[in-house]
């Protein structure tokens, strides 16, 4: 399997915000995307992981002077910052812009909540989605996942909020306006269990209203 995940500068006029930081191999490409913006690494005020996979926090030394938000995990050179992710509390950046808890593929993934685009709300999700396809297909994203009944009701929140998403591995996508009101699949559970007489499996399918 081959992956290298999404990185995503947001950039404001007061602060620039880079969401994911690549393997250590797509550092070369990370800055001259930056370049190409006029960014500097040392102009990024916050470095966010979205998660701890080495595909995501591959180059997060070259952004020392940025505030470092890594799953849960809230840093700035030696000192470190409470905050309540567990119990469901975004982080505010400021008025726009928020790290949302949305557990599943880990047990501390985020989610950065830009709001009032152009886009209306755009949502940089890390592998929250792996791809646009893993909305009609879920083993995309049910295979990678650490806790896949927590992913999919974090999945539904974002799907709900967001008018745009970008996902872990792919481009940007639109949210189908279908996705925020249907009945939808979240889990298909395969059991199978052996005695030296018998083999059985069993199967269950779970649904949950996304409203």
């Amino acid at each position: 399997m081959r992956a290298s995940g999404s990185v995503t500068l947001l950039k404001g006029p007061q602060k620039n915000i880079l969401v994911d930081a690549g393997s250590p191999w797509d550092k070369d490409e990370i800055i001259r995307g930056l370049m190409r913006q006029n960014v500097r690494p040392e102009d990024i005020n916050y470095m966010v992981c979205t998660h701890g996979h080495p595909d995501h926090v591959g180059n997060i030394n070259l952004f020392t002077k940025a505030v470092l938000i890594m799953g849960f995990n809230i840093q700035f050179e030696d000192r470190y910052f409470l905050h309540d992710f567990k119990q469901g509390i975004p982080y505010e950046i400021d008025e726009e812009v928020e790290v949302w808890p949305t557990p599943g593929h880990t047990s501390e993934d985020v989610s950065v909540v830009v709001k009032h685009t152009n886009l209306g709300t755009v949502v940089v999700a890390g592998d929250l989605f792996e791809c646009e396809a893993d909305l009609d297909c879920p083993s995309l994203w049910q295979e990678m996942s650490h806790q896949p009944h927590q992913q999919e009701q974090s999945r539904i929140e974002v799907l709900k909020m967001a008018n745009f998403i970008v996902p872990g591995h792919g481009p940007m996508f639109q949210v189908p306006e279908h996705m925020k009101s249907q009945m939808k699949v979240i889990m298909v559970v395969e059991e199978q269990f052996y005695s030296p007489h018998m083999t059985s499996s069993v199967t269950e399918c779970i649904i949950t209203e996304t409203e």
